[in-house]
This record gives structure tokens, C-alpha cells and sequence, in this order.
């Protein structure tokens, strides 16, 4: 039990100087991604197999590159490892581990050069990266406390509730300019400071991991990774709140090893007098619960979250009162979202004026960003605020899958927007995603090439959204539905005249007149493609053309003469025996096709092309 600050510094030196460095030390990732690929089953047989004193094996959090998990690293020359399966593991210890000899095979080329990396920062995925929240998620095992205590871990809360009033963590916070990285982008100090000021003997501060946009998994990756860096940041911002004994972390169902991580974090926690009364001797008392959602995504709105943690069903309502003044059992609530808090630790121990060195001016710090889509490098990615999307696109991604073309970014989830080529050198930042219709949302970035429809993405994302909505006030209710009506005909080839601007008529009126954060930003995702794509939907309307080729029945399709090489292969997959043979080539005939474009991706050169279905669209 840690009595005072003084304990916690006594037991950093002790941890530190009791720490036997073995001769090697593996580093095997075992967040849910390589979980997926095996990386569990690596870890067991790497433990397995390794010798004792003379090999440490560590099971750590997600370290980024989840396309090529399992991912291992091994200490002390920084190797490098993708895909390492158990099978593996016989191999790198005898060569590696004893001999110092790389693998070749289980290298990361780099996609542009197909050069082999030999440590982590020769991989062109890190080379851009600022890692801060995702620091410890590759070297500290996750479920040991004294992995990071040892790296500095509650130093921060240490300071704070030792040389720190509760104004000045807030002045601190305020200072370092620190955005909710939940979406919404607004100022943490400035909340903490109205969640002080409002009276109340009894408050509560709440941790938002309820994570529910398709292909995002930051926070997950931070509780299952760094847990006690949430934990911190809570026990801080109750501090600074005030009148501060219970504090709940919201996690979704789909989230098991999050949560078995985060009670872990939290039993070690109060035992070690870090959680629970008087903690470090301070006359501070705070203890944090862990509440499960069912999977609702609308209860990732804060008040929606806050019934759910009632027991009640989890629906918005009507604001005011903010949850500052009436939140959680009508009490006055502070809620932050996962990685928010996790950058707490970082402001306060190292100061507001180092913080705001990295980023924008109005957006200071990194962001965790989701890479997903047609990109070489998905994974999990930090980067500071400001950087290019261009540079994670190219730089971080490696380009595009496949040699394609960029064709978009989908940015901020089912509720954000779409980013053209045209943009492709926009600053990743809250205000610069907001001038062109998009938005920070929770860090997802979905990349398109040319072969990605606009107007059926935007009939994905809101179709997800209308699924989810809770159904309580009309505009969101009825609005989205009809919205998914025209996206839905568009899609099938029975556009009409005035869609187009029906769908900017009763998005406009959703985004004005929903209740909640969900029906406010469900349109966008229509209404950025829209602004950026407007000639897809103008073809989808006009000519039952889908010009990308991915709505099926839409257009007529054709084979390029001079390209065709006679294989039959489109011919083979075709059931309803459209492909006819020629002499030179093969040909279509688009009185039997049903374009169930089967014979597209077929085509080993890719020599098949749609065109509009009508002469009206042809002329163009």
C-alpha cells in the first residue's frame, strides 16, 4: 500500500534497480488484431520454448501494424518482426534471440521500394508517427502495474495531488488546450471548469469507450494496452472537478479483453492504494467501476450513456440541463472520452507549453487514427495534429492497394465525411476537416480508390446510422429513412429526376432539427459526397450509370477489343452466358447481361468498362 508520493517514487527506484535485463527480451503483440492472426498462441510458445533468464518474453498491447500481425519485436538490437506464428518461434530464438541473425521472411518490405526493414524504425509505417498514447502499447505488458509504474506511470497524479490545487490542474488543462477526441473537439479544461464550478456535494466523472463506429478500434486498443493511463486521467480529472467519489468507465460488450484488462488495472489499482480512500495521503477518495454496453452505437451520445449506465434504455434527451449541471443520476457529470484522458498524464507531468509544441495552434497534440480501406498499411496509427492527409494516405499507408488510384478518404466514421483527391494536402486537424464537410469524429480513415462508388458508400454509412438511430425524435427517425429510400433506388438504376436535391433538402433539415449528435451529423456522409462527387449521383440519376461499376444491373458493359487476350476467364464466370467469343476478342452482349458483374473482377487485364446505359448520358 502506497501511502504517500513518496512510496510511489520509492517503489519506481526499487522496480527500476531490481530489474534483471536478460540477454534477450521478445516483445510479442497481443491486442485483439494479432490476437486474430495467432499472436496469443506465438506468445505461449515463445514462453514455451524460451529460456529462463537468458530470454524475457513480454505479451504487450496493439503496436499499430495490425496488416501484418503477429507482430514481434526482440531487444536489445530493435528487430522488427510481421506474422509470426507459433510455427515460427522454434526459428527466431535459435537464430535470432541466440545468434543475432534476421529472418529474412519474417521482415516488413516497404511497398514502394521492397526494401527489408530490419528494426521498427526503419518501417516506413512509423517513420511520421509521434507516438504518445500508443508509446507503452508495445512495451509494457498491459497487465502489470509495476510495467508502468516503471516507465513513470502515475507520476502525473502524484504531482498533481501533491503540488497541484485543483484550479491549477484546470488552469493546466485549459492552458495545454487539450480537444475532446471523442468527435465533438471540445476544450477538456474548459468542461472540467464547469463541472467545478457547478454546485453539488455529490458528482461523478465518466470515461466514454463506448467505440461504435464501423472499422474503429483506438480506444479499444488504449484500455487493452495502456490501462492504467486511462485510470489516471480519471482519478486527475475527478481531482481537479471536485466533490469527485465515483467515476465509471462505459465499455461496449465487444470489448472482452478491453474489459478484462481495465478490472485487472482497476484491482491493482486499489491495492495498491491509488484507487479507494486517502489516496498518496492526499485525503482524496475516488474509486472507478466498470459499466457494459449492450452495442448500441447511439450510446456513444453522453447522455444516452449515462441512462444506459442506469439501467434505463439508452435514448438521448433534451439538453439543457448539460450533464455538467445534470447528468448521471442528476448529478452534475464530467464525461471524456477514452483517449482524451489518456492524454492527462502527458499535460501534467510535463507541462501545458510542451503539449501545445506539438500539433496546430488549434488543434495541439496527436491523434490516434484508425487506417482501414485500400490502403497497403492498415492499422493503428499516432500522428500529430496537422499532419497531411496526404502523408498517411502515401507516406504512413504506403499508397494505395494495389497500384490504384486515390479516389477519397472517409473521415470520422459513419457520422463524418468524405475528403477528395482534391484535398489529398489537407491539414488532419478539427478545423480544417470542418471547411470541406468532414469532420475528426473518433479517428477512423477509410481509404477509396476509383473503384469505390461514392453514392453506395454513402448509402453504407447510412444505412448504419438509420439502423442505430433509437428512433425517439422524427427528423433523425424519419429523415434518414427516406434519405436510405432515394440512396437505395439510386443504387438499383431507378433514380429520378429531383433526388439529387431531395437528399440535400432532408439532410439539411436532419442536421438542424435532430435531437442528438447522431441524427445531427447522419446526413454528412451523403451531403459531403454530394459537395465532392456531385457527377456519380447526377450519373445514377440521369442514366442508371454507375460510373466505378459497383452498382450492380447499372449500365451497359463492353470489353476493349485491342486489350483482350482470349483467356475466356470472364467468359467462365459469367452464369448467364453473355460473354460471347469472337475472332479478335470476346464480347458482351447487354440484352442477356443482368450486370451482375461477375466478369469484371475476372478480367486478368482489366479491360472491361461500364458506360451509361441511355444516350442522354452518353452525349456528355
Amino acid at each position: 500500500m502506497l501511502r504517500d508520493a513518496k512510496d510511489l517514487t520509492a517503489l519506481r527506484e526499487r522496480l527500476r534497480t531490481q530489474e534483471q535485463l536478460p540477454e534477450c527480451c521478445i516483445r510479442v503483440c497481443a491486442g485483439t488484431g494479432c490476437r486474430a492472426a495467432g499472436g496469443y498462441e506465438t506468445f505461449e510458445e515463445f514462453t514455451r520454448l524460451a529460456e529462463p533468464g537468458v530470454v524475457e518474453v513480454r505479451m504487450t498491447g496493439c503496436m499499430g501494424l495490425c496488416e501484418k500481425g503477429p507482430v514481434v519485436t526482440i531487444e536489445p538490437d530493435h528487430i522488427f518482426y510481421q506474422k509470426v506464428h507459433a510455427a515460427d518461434a522454434r526459428k527466431v530464438l535459435d537464430l535470432t534471440a541466440s545468434r543475432g541473425v534476421v529472418v529474412r521472411g519474417l521482415q516488413v518490405e516497404d511497398p514502394l521500394s521492397g526494401e527489408a526493414a530490419r528494426t521498427k524504425e526503419e518501417v516506413r509505417f512509423y517513420g511520421k508517427q509521434r507516438q504518445l498514447l500508443l508509446s507503452l502499447c508495445g512495451r509494457v505488458d498491459p497487465t502489470s502495474i509495476e510495467d508502468f509504474i516503471k516507465e513513470g506511470g502515475y507520476d502525473a497524479l502524484a504531482k498533481a495531488l501533491t503540488q497541484m490545487t485543483p484550479e491549477q490542474v484546470i488552469e493546466e488543462m485549459k492552458t495545454a488546450g487539450l480537444r475532446g477526441r471523442g468527435g465533438a473537439g471540445f476544450p477538456a479544461g474548459v468542461k472540467w471548469e464547469s463541472g467545478r464550478r457547478t454546485p453539488g456535494t455529490e458528482k461523478y466523472v465518466i470515461a466514454n469507450g463506448d467505440e461504435g463506429d464501423p472499422g474503429a478500434f483506438m480506444d479499444r486498443s488504449i484500455m487493452e494496452g495502456d490501462p492504467h493511463s486511462v485510470l489516471e486521467g480519471m482519478i486527475i480529472c475527478a481531482y481537479a472537478v471536485g466533490d469527485v467519489r465515483q467515476g465509471y468507465i462505459y465499455v461496449r460488450e465487444e470489448y472482452p479483453l478491453a474489459v478484462r484488462h481495465l478490472e485487472m488495472a482497476i484491482e491493482q489499482a486499489r491495492d495498491l492504494g491509488l484507487l479507494g480512500d486517502d489516496i498518496l495521503g492526499s485525503g482524496f477518495h475516488f474509486d472507478i467501476e466498470i459499466r457494459r454496453g449492450a452495442g448500441a452505437f447511439v450510446c456513444g451520445e453522453s447522455t444516452a450513456l449515462m441512462y444506459s449506465i442506469e439501467g434505463l434504455r439508452g435514448m438521448p434527451r433534451v439538453t439543457p440541463p448539460r450533464s455538467v449541471e445534470a447528468g448521471l443520476f442528476g448529478k452534475p457529470t464530467v464525461m471524456n472520452n477514452v483517449e482524451t484522458l489518456a492524454n492527462v498524464g502527458w499535460i501534467i507531468s510535463r507541462g501545458a507549453e510542451w503539449f501545445r509544441e506539438i500539433g496546430t495552434e488549434g488543434s495541439p497534440g496527436t491523434k490516434v487514427f484508425a487506417l482501414t480501406g485500400k490502403v497497403r498499411n492498415t492499422g493503428l496509427i499516432e500522428v500529430p495534429m496537422g499532419i497531411t492527409m496526404r502523408e498517411v494516405v502515401e507516406d504512413i499507408g504506403g499508397g494505395v492497394l494495389g497500384g490504384g488510384r486515390f479516389k477519397a478518404v472517409q473521415v470520422g466514421g459513419p457520422s463524418g465525411g468524405c475528403v477528395p483527391e482534391e484535398h489529398l494536402d489537407l491539414l488532419l486537424d478539427f478545423d480544417s476537416l470542418d471547411e470541406v464537410g468532414a469532420m475528426m469524429g473518433s479517428g477512423g480513415l477509410v481509404v477509396m480508390d476509383e473503384h469505390d462508388c461514392m453514392v453506395d458508400v454513402a448509402r453504407y454509412f447510412l444505412s448504419f446510422t438509420q439502423v442505430e438511430s433509437c428512433g425517439k425524435c422524427p427528423p433523425c427517425r424519419i429523415g434518414s429513412f427516406e434519405m436510405l429510400e432515394i440512396l437505395n433506388r439510386l443504387t438499383e438504376g431507378q433514380g429520378r429526376p429531383g433526388d439529387i436535391e431531395a437528399l440535400e433538402e432532408i439532410g439539411a433539415r436532419v442536421q438542424e432539427t435532430s435531437l442528438c449528435g447522431l441524427g445531427q451529423s447522419a446526413p454528412n456522409p451523403v451531403l459531403s459526397t454530394i459537395r465532392h462527387f456531385r457527377e456519380e449521383y447526377e450519373a445514377h440519376v440521369n442514366g442508371g450509370y454507375c460510373p466505378a461499376g459497383v452498382c450492380r444491373g447499372l449500365g451497359r458493359y463492353s470489353i476493349r477489343d485491342e486489350e483482350c487476350i482470349l483467356c475466356g476467364l470472364c467468359r467462365d464466370a459469367c452464369a448467364f452466358g453473355a460473354v460471347v467469343e469472337g475472332r479478335r476478342s470476346f464480347h458482351i452482349d447487354n440484352t442477356t447481361c443482368t450486370g451482375c458483374r461477375a466478369c469484371i473482377p475476372a478480367c486478368p487485364v482489366d479491360c472491361i468498362d461500364v458506360h451509361p446505359a441511355v444516350e442522354e448520358v452518353m452525349s456528355r
